[in-house]
């Protein structure tokens, strides 16, 4: 059973930054693509940043390029992503999700992913 519940969201100004946490429990037995996907007011979901668990393998598109990190922290069975230079465009519902993956893959697609936490919203103004 995966559970994600995301945090960290907030109203910022504009060239702000937030980091947003998705604290997340699997299937040890399995290896996952975690990312985060974002979905703006009156449009589809969008896949920002993906990593391979246990890996430095990461996938960013390219709106965020320079500007979003993705990492995790295995301790804490965490993943983070840190939005730096955040601007209005910026402002959506973040979700951290998740999906059983082959080896060393990450995820560009909002439609890879199997699991979704509730989301977190990002405010920019």
């Amino acid at each position: 059973h995966v559970q994600l519940v995301e945090s960290g969201g907030g109203s910022v100004q504009d060239g702000g930054s937030l980091r947003l946490s998705c604290k997340f429990s699997v299937d040890t037995n399995s290896r996952y693509c975690m990312g985060w996907v974002r979905q703006a007011p009156g449009k589809g979901r969008e896949g920002v940043a993906s990593i391979y668990t246990g890996t430095d393998r990461t996938y960013y598109d390219d709106s965020v390029k320079g500007r979003f990190a993705i990492w995790q922290d295995n301790a804490k069975a965490t993943v983070y992503l840190e939005i730096n230079y955040l601007r209005p465009e910026d402002t959506a519902m973040y979700y951290c999700a998740a999906a059983v993956c082959a080896v060393g893959r990450v995820i560009a697609a909002a439609d890879g992913y199997q699991y979704w936490g509730r989301g977190t919203q990002v405010t920019v103004s």
